[in-house]
């Protein structure tokens, strides 16, 4: 995000300077900023959704400067592509030629430099933090991974102290420089900027004193499943303790919130309903012409508190055949040789999920949240993840955390992952994450990242 707004002033910036040079010299009065202002700011914005939606604020996506470079030229494409959208709607923010072009070389030639100077420093190791790991178990080992697919958040490890968790040394890609006991000379010899604390078991191992001198000292302390939750965006459901979700305020949601939440969903259902009834009356009749069989789904699933409702959703599959009831495993998702061709379709830009929007209006969804898992499912996912249960805390949504970062489950692994996402949107659930996950969704629909 402060990626994105930091370019977004650059931008804006010589956006406005383009328009100076090419004849706006003088303001003579606050109309003429205005539309300084204006025009700058509908060629900035086109440029930084553009950029968004070519992944360039992903540094997941793109790690490195040539990727950064090759999508640049193809982001700014796209930027041209949405403001002769942005003209043809508003003429009056249309800027001349000269001053367009210049200012789309001057951006680039502000861009380019700022983001080698960014990777280089990103890169290099001489900037990022030395940290070292208190732990070998299961949440030290995922952070080590996570660390080192994340280079842009500047963190080197410098070595892991040894909890007793029975992880095999040399299966670790870092030194063990010790048992917790040795700690401080660990410390003394590492020299660490951070320490983070993923000890597999806490109580009477927690080396407190030792602790409490590095945060005088100014050494960073960090719990490690904060830091693997900043780093990821899901929660280490393996590593949790209910003292960890009970203290955090997850489940603490003030009443003026949810009547805010539920009111926005009210009022987006709708206008989805009314926007997209052509759309879903030309949906229907490429159903009934595709195959036999009703156009929509109707299935039951878990709603708020684990009620049951009816989910609707336009039909993708062939029907089964009489006799027949599928695979009645509950991690048997999809059969996907019954999957149709104009099914096929709707799913890879979601819309079969569209008709959900009168599950919103009717109280068994919200527009955001976890999906609703099917009813016959629910115990037996209960009982091998753990706590799934807290899933029904909040209405499902048509759209979700765990649908935007993962994508579609077929097995317990997968599902499992989802549930670390759906943790965490329950626990940071607000205004801004739900308006981030709905732009992730069109970003889905209309490029299929993530799509199924």
């Amino acid at each position: 995000m402060s990626l994105a707004i930091f370019e977004g002033i650059v931008l804006f910036l010589a956006v406005s300077g383009s328009i100076f040079a090419w004849g706006h010299l003088l303001i003579v009065d606050w109309l003429d900023a205005a539309q300084v202002v204006w025009q700058a700011a509908a060629v900035s914005l086109c440029c930084i959704v553009a950029f968004y939606y070519n992944d360039l604020y992903d540094l997941q996506v793109v790690r490195s400067f040539s990727l950064f470079a090759s999508r640049l030229l193809q982001s700014f494409g796209v930027a041209l592509i949405l403001l002769a959208a942005f003209y043809t709607l508003l003429p009056a923010t249309q800027i001349g030629e000269g001053a367009f072009f210049s200012s789309l070389v001057v951006s680039a030639g502000l861009l380019v430099p700022l983001r080698a100077i960014g990777y280089f420093f990103m890169r290099h190791r001489a900037f990022a933090d030395r940290v070292l790991i208190l732990g070998t178990g299961p949440l030290a080992l995922r952070l080590l991974h996570e660390i080192e697919a994340r280079p842009n958040f500047r963190y080197a490890i410098a070595g892991i102290a040894d909890d007793g968790a029975g992880t095999p040394e040399g299966s670790l890609p870092y030194p063990v420089l010790g048992p917790l006991e040795r700690l401080d000379k660990i410390i003394e010899e590492v020299k660490p900027d951070r320490i983070i604390v993923a000890l597999t078991e806490r109580r009477g191992r927690m080396p407190v004193n030792q602790l409490l001198e590095c945060g005088a000292r100014g050494i960073l302390v960090e719990d490690g499943q904060w830091t693997y939750e900043y780093f990821t965006g899901k929660l280490p459901i393996e590593s949790l303790t209910p003292s960890f979700l009970i203290f955090s305020g997850a489940f603490r949601k003030s009443r003026l919130q949810l009547a805010g939440r539920r009111s926005a969903s009210v009022v987006a259902a709708t206008l989805g309903l009314l926007l997209t009834a052509p759309l879903m009356a030309l949906i229907a009749a490429a159903i009934k012409l595709d195959s036999r069989g009703p156009v929509l789904y109707v299935n039951e699933r878990a709603g708020l508190g684990g009620r049951p409702f009816h989910l609707v959703k336009f039909r993708t599959m062939h029907p089964l055949p009489a006799g027949e009831t599928g695979n009645a495993s509950v991690w048997a998702r999809d059969d996907s040789t019954r999957i149709t061709r104009v099914g096929r379709f709707l799913r890879k830009l979601r819309l079969d999920e569209l008709t959900q929007f009168w599950n919103v209006l009717k109280g068994d969804m919200d527009l955001v949240g976890p999906r609703p898992e099917i009813l016959a499912n629910v115990k037996t996912m209960s009982e091998q993840i753990p706590y799934y249960s807290l899933r029904h805390s909040v209405r499902p949504g048509v759209t979700g955390w765990a649908q935007t970062r993962f994508g579609y489950s077929v097995s317990l692994e997968q599902v499992t992952e989802k549930m670390r996402y759906d943790l965490f949107y329950i626990k940071h659930m607000s205004f801004w994450l739900d308006l981030r996950i709905l732009v992730d969704t069109v970003k889905i629909m209309l490029f299929g990242r993530g799509a199924r």
